[in-house]
C-alpha cells in the first residue's frame, strides 16, 4: 500500500511539473514559428528537460544518448500541450475531490447541514477516486509521447541491443564456467573422496579376510557416495523437470530442503523449457543459500504470471546481508539476463531476504 501511494505521489508530482511547463511550451513554440527561429535550441533544451522529467517520475522510458532533433522536439512540445493541460485539470479535480471529501471529518461540527455534508463528502471521495486513476492514465500518455517523439533512434536501439546481447552472452559463458568449477569441486571433495575411502576399506578387508566391520563401513561409504552423486546430478539438471514439469521439480526442492518451504504456484500453464529451467535454478539456489547462510526458519516461494513475464519470488526470514555479486546470485542474474530477464536481490541487514526474478514468457 505504501509503495503504491509513493508511486502515485511521484506521478502526481511529475504531472504537476508538466502542467507548470505548458506556458513555456507555448512560448517556445511561438518563438519557433517566427522568421529565422525554426529549430530554436530552447525547444531542444525544453524537450530534453521534459524527457528527463517523464523518465524520472512517470514511466519506464528508454534513455536516449543524444539530444532530441529540433524537428522532433517541436513536434513533441506541440503534442504534449493538450496533455499538460489535461494533467492540470486532473490534479485540480483531485484537489477539489479531497476538499469535498474532508467535509466528512467535520460532520458533527456542522450538525445543521449533516446530510448536505454527507453527500458532499461522498461526492468528493468519488471525484478523488476518479482523479487517482486519471493520474495514472495521463502519466502513461506522457510516457507514450516521450517514447514516440523523443525515444532512441532505431540505430541507437540496435546498438544498445547488440551491447546487451554481448554482455548476456559473456555472462552466460562465465556462468557456465563457474557451474563447471562448482561441479568439479563437488565431485572432487565429495564423491571422489568417498570412493577413495571405499577402495581403501575394501582393500583392507581383502588383505585381512575380514567380512565384518570393514565391509559394513565400506557399504556405508558406498551408500553415501551414491547419495552425493545423485545430489550432484540433481543440481546439474533435475530429470523431473522434463518428466513432470516445473511444479513437480519445485515441490521436490521443497521436500529435500531441511527448512520448511511454502510453495505458492500460480502459473496457468507450463512455461517454455528454458524459462522453466531458469525459474527452477533461481528457486533451488535461493533455497540453498537460505539453508546455508541466512539462519532462516522458513522460506516462501511464489511463482505467478504478471503480464508478459513470469515472476519468481523467494523470501526467507533470515538475517539478511546477501551479496548480489556473490558467485551463486551473480550466476542466477546471468541466467536471467540470457533470457532478457532481470534478477533483483533485496537483503537488508536483519532481513528479510527477497530474491525476485522476472522472466519473459511470451
Amino acid at each position: 500500500m505504501k509503495k503504491a501511494l509513493r508511486r502515485w505521489l511521484r506521478m502526481a508530482t511529475g504531472l504537476a511539473m508538466g502542467a507548470a511547463t505548458v506556458l513555456p511550451d507555448l512560448l517556445v513554440l511561438y518563438a519557433a514559428l517566427l522568421p529565422r527561429r525554426r529549430g530554436d535550441p530552447p525547444a531542444v533544451r525544453l524537450a530534453g528537460w521534459e524527457r528527463a522529467r517523464v523518465t524520472r517520475l512517470l514511466g519506464d522510458v528508454p534513455a536516449a544518448t543524444a539530444p532530441p532533433e529540433p524537428r522532433a522536439a517541436l513536434a513533441y512540445l506541440a503534442a504534449r500541450l493538450p496533455v499538460g493541460l489535461l494533467a492540470g485539470l486532473v490534479l485540480l479535480a483531485a484537489l477539489v475531490g479531497a476538499a469535498y471529501a474532508s467535509t466528512l471529518l467535520w460532520l458533527w461540527f456542522w450538525a445543521d447541514h449533516f446530510w448536505a455534508n454527507v453527500f458532499s463528502g461522498v461526492g468528493g471521495l468519488f471525484l478523488l477516486f476518479l482523479a487517482a486513476y486519471a493520474v495514472q492514465a495521463v502519466a502513461a500518455l506522457e510516457a507514450a509521447l516521450v517514447r514516440r517523439f523523443l525515444g532512441p533512434t532505431r540505430q541507437e536501439a540496435l546498438e544498445r541491443r547488440i551491447e546487451e546481447l554481448a554482455e548476456s552472452r559473456a555472462g552466460v559463458v562465465a556462468a557456465v564456467h563457474e557451474e563447471r568449477r562448482r561441479i568439479e569441486r563437488d565431485l572432487h571433495d565429495g564423491v571422489q573422496q568417498r570412493l577413495v575411502a571405499l577402495g581403501m576399506l575394501l582393500g583392507r578387508a581383502r588383505r585381512r579376510g575380514d567380512t565384518g566391520e570393514l565391509l559394513a563401513q565400506a557399504h556405508q561409504q558406498a551408500r553415501q557416495a551414491l547419495a552425493e552423486l545423485r545430489e550432484v546430478a540433481w543440481r546439474v539438471y533435475p530429470t523431473v523437470l522434463d518428466e513432470a514439469g516445473l511444479r513437480a521439480a519445485l515441490e521436490a526442492v521443497a521436500e529435500r530442503s531441511p527448512l520448511p518451504v511454502r510453495l505458492d504456484y500460480r502459473l496457468a500453464a507450463e512455461p517454455d523449457r528454458p524459462v522453466a529451467a531458469v525459474a527452477y535454478f533461481v528457486v533451488s539456489e535461493a533455497v540453498t543459500n537460505a539453508v546455508k547462510h541466512s539462519g532462516a526458519a522458513a522460506v516462501a516461494v511464489r511463482l505467478a504470471d504478471e503480464g508478459p513475464a513470469l515472476t519468481v519470488r523467494v523470501t526467507d526470514d533470515g538475517r539478511g546481508g546477501a551479496d548480489p555479486a556473490g558467485g551463486g546470485l551473480l550466476g542466477l542474474a546471468r541466467r536471467a539476463a540470457a533470457l532478457d530477464g532481470r534478477l533483483h536481490v533485496a537483503s537488508p541487514a536483519g532481513g528479510p531476504t527477497v530474491i525476485t526474478a522476472e522472466l519473459p514468457c511470451a
